[in-house]
């Protein structure tokens, strides 16, 4: 008697919740931690360097009974441009959007210049994005560029 080989695991679907989608394999660490998503008590299915037709490797990370708002929405903007957010709600799909990196970022990113107020009074970042395929992202205070290279989330 011949054994088959195992070629997938499956996973099991969620009820209710977001799968984030499309996500760069060396940016899915950061998105779950800009997310909070280290230290939670949700239930999170996170996956690397899974094969992807359309972008070769790609990651994604499943949150159950997790819904994100417009302020996270805009994190995995800056940390994955091209994700797409699936919210499940009773096993169906719900909505799919492509994550967008915004016009204007606040309250997110840290400013790259130490000497930036922002970097030392209670002040709330506040930032033009200048360029979103380089992502480069011009301080309001200060008018120092934070280069995608530098950028630090809050």
């Amino acid at each position: 008697m011949k054994s088959e080989t195992r070629k997938e695991l499956i996973v099991s679907a969620i009820q209710n919740g977001t799968v984030i989608d499309h996500i760069p394999s060396y940016a899915v660490i950061q998105v779950m931690r800009i997310l909070n998503l280290i230290n939670t008590d949700l239930q999170v299915l996170f996956g690397m360097n899974l094969d992807s037709k359309k972008y070769g490797k790609k990651g994604i990370i499943k949150v159950r009974d997790k819904f994100f708002d417009d302020i996270e929405i805009n994190k995995i903007a800056l940390a994955a441009p091209h994700a797409t957010l699936i919210e499940i709600r009773d096993f169906e799909i719900i909505s799919k959007k492509q994550a967008e990196i915004p016009d204007f970022v606040e309250g997110i990113v840290k400013c790259f210049n130490p000497k930036c107020i922002t970097n030392h009074e209670q002040v709330r970042t506040r930032f033009k994005v200048v360029d979103k395929e380089d992502l480069r992202l011009l301080c309001h205070y200060c008018e120092k560029i934070t280069k995608n290279e530098n950028i630090e989330f809050i």
